[in-house]
């Protein structure tokens, strides 16, 4: 196992720019945002900020909390009417809530890429407001990339005696739907550790409000993951389909074929295409306290996990897998925000 993890580190590491240029749509990215590497949570949370601060009429920067390390939450809203028409549906997509999984981040930051510098399908504005949260778990993000790559937890350090030493919760495992502790004695010393209770975790309870604060127009909510090249919806707690699964697979289809369509036509590197169903169902086995089941049990229509190829490295991808991954990624958020309009 060692040596695994120390040759996926060596393909992370030596990775560099110019092993880009293997498939035929490489080079197309003009973004303030480089899409040839990855990238600290600095630089994440200043093109934010640029981002904001160059396209107010679009795009709006909200830090509507800390992490456990203070390091800001921030958010970017994209709507061409400032958040005020009441009739238009709202999607939300995050990503980073495992630290270790670095790909789940420019997927996001690309999509802002796509709605606000380079527009070329209008008709997503002009149908939703969205809501993108890049970074949902920074410290744990900040961790993986300075410290311990395979860091996923968060970092905070009062749910337990322990968590002094045995740090953090798995986020993903920490919302208050089919919540259950991930053993008998609650031990916080492994990676799936799900806190001591419901949303124990800031970070956890920041997504929880932004869920809640926009529930009455929130209709699409998207969680990329990493990694096994699925589209997940719920549920993920039980393999029970949800009363809304005939939507649900609708949409979560049209992504998946968007996306292996673009990987096919322009010769992307993954041997395997996106694949959909029911989260419990396709992994075969159950997860409680996810924030997809969650979003779907207050009442969000379409809640989706991506989870984006893991072929060449696992969780530790190489920056050369960037680009093909947003540019798939992008193809499937618009085909499926196309199709989940006619849904409405």
């Amino acid at each position: 196992m060692r040596a695994i993890i120390i040759l996926c580190l060596f393909s992370v590491i030596s990775a560099k720019a110019e092993d880009i240029g293997l498939w035929t749509d490489s080079n197309i990215i003009n973004s303030r945002l480089s899409y040839e590497v990855y990238h600290t949570t600095e630089e994440i949370d200043n093109y934010l900020k640029e981002i904001a601060k160059t396209y107010p009429n679009v795009a709006k920067l909200e830090t509507p909390s800390k992490s456990f390390n203070g390091r800001p939450i921030n958010l970017l809203k994209v709507s061409t009417t400032n958040f005020e028409d009441q009739s238009k549906p709202i999607i939300l997509i995050d990503g980073g809530m495992h630290g270790r999984e670095w790909l789940t981040i420019p997927p996001v930051t690309y999509a802002i890429h796509k709605l606000v510098e380079n527009v070329t399908e209008p008709d997503l504005l002009d149908k939703f407001d969205w809501i993108f949260l890049p970074m949902a778990n920074p410290d744990s993000y900040n961790f993986s990339i300075v410290s311990s790559v395979v860091w996923q937890k968060t970092r905070s350090t009062d749910n337990h005696p322990l968590s002094l030493v045995c740090l953090g919760a798995d986020m993903d495992r920490n919302f208050e739907f089919a919540w259950r502790p991930i053993d008998l004695d609650g031990t916080p010393c492994t990676p799936l550790y799900s806190g001591n209770r419901p949303f124990s975790e800031i970070e956890t309870r920041n997504l929880r409000d932004i869920i809640h604060e926009n529930l009455n127009r929130l209709r699409v909510y998207i969680s990329f993951d990493s990694f096994g090249s699925k589209v997940l919806y719920p549920w993920g707690h039980e393999p029970i389909l949800s009363t809304q699964a005939l939507g649900l697979h609708t949409v979560g289809v049209a992504m998946a074929e968007a996306m292996n369509k673009y990987a096919e036509d322009n010769n992307h590197p993954f041997p395997l295409g996106y694949s959909v169903g029911s989260e419990a169902i396709m992994r075969g086995y159950n997860v409680g306290g996810m924030s997809t089941d969650y979003a779907h049990s207050v009442g969000v229509f379409l809640t989706y996990k991506i989870e984006v190829h893991g072929f060449f490295g696992g969780y530790f991808q190489a920056p050369r897998y960037i680009i093909p991954t947003v540019l798939e990624t992008w193809e499937g958020i618009v085909a499926g925000a196309r199709r989940a309009y006619t849904l409405f």
